[in-house]
């Protein structure tokens, strides 16, 4: 019989975060299991972008805990973020670099085997369609394929949990497509959160969805129980953050 919680990769436990008397995070409790995706959604201010940031070491908590794949991340922060990959909204790029350059420096962060170097480099930019573009300095690329160099450096280290905020933004739909085949493709053998505001996206790539408003999650289920239920999620997510 497996044991479940050896499946368990992200694990948050009554997660609060204040800013002055300003609560932008309360009581937020995760279990992520590998080969899930986590659709998160919200309104502007409703705390995914700070959870997020906590999730990722970014930013203490006020008070709680978070696990990754076990380990505690305040406790042992560089042990734990071996096991994470992180695109922020705004993608951490250095546009006077080739795109050869920066996922080279970023593989080496993250200690990628000296040995396998050139062949993990190889494989994420044809996963990433970054293929033909090796040479180029980031600063001369479009938004989308800067976009995909930004994707690229957060599964580079093929981390345990991928937590993607707004990963399809200035993207073709074409592009749009190939990246939410990726996201499936990754939620394969990862965990990944989607911090999206496009519903669809949430419906095509996600396993499961969160709704938080007001710093708190308000709504958590499986696209399987909403489709059972022959629910509405547009309708839901108007129904629960309107005020």
């Amino acid at each position: 019989m497996v044991d479940v919680t050896e499946l368990v990769t992200l694990s948050t436990q009554n997660l609060h975060r204040n800013f002055g008397p300003h609560v932008a995070v309360c009581d937020v409790n995760l279990q992520l299991k590998r080969g899930e995706v986590l659709g998160l959604l919200g309104p502007n201010g409703a705390g995914k972008s700070t959870t997020m940031r906590m999730l990722t070491g970014n930013l203490a908590p006020s008070s709680g805990s978070i696990e990754i794949c076990g380990i505690d991340l305040l406790d042992k922060p560089l042990e734990a973020k071996l096991h994470l990959g992180y695109l922020p909204e705004i993608p951490p790029l250095y546009f006077d670099m080739t795109v050869n350059e920066y996922l080279l420096l970023v593989a080496r962060l993250h200690r990628v085997n000296k040995q396998i170097m050139q062949i993990v480099l190889k494989n994420v930019k044809q996963r990433c369609g970054l293929r033909d573009q090796g040479k180029y300095l980031i600063g001369t690329l479009s938004k989308g394929f800067q976009q995909r160099v930004g994707i690229a450096q957060a599964i580079i280290h093929n981390p345990d949990v991928i937590i993607l905020d707004e990963p399809t933004v200035g993207l073709d739909p074409n592009q749009i497509q190939e990246i939410r085949l990726l996201i499936r493709e990754l939620g394969a053998t990862s965990s990944v959160i989607l911090s999206t505001h496009i519903l669809p996206e949430i419906e095509n790539v996600c396993d499961r969805v969160q709704i938080m408003h007001k710093g708190a999650v308000v709504f958590d289920k499986t696209m399987i129980e909403l489709r059972q239920q022959d629910a509405n999620l547009e309708d839901i997510f108007t129904q629960l953050t309107r005020s």
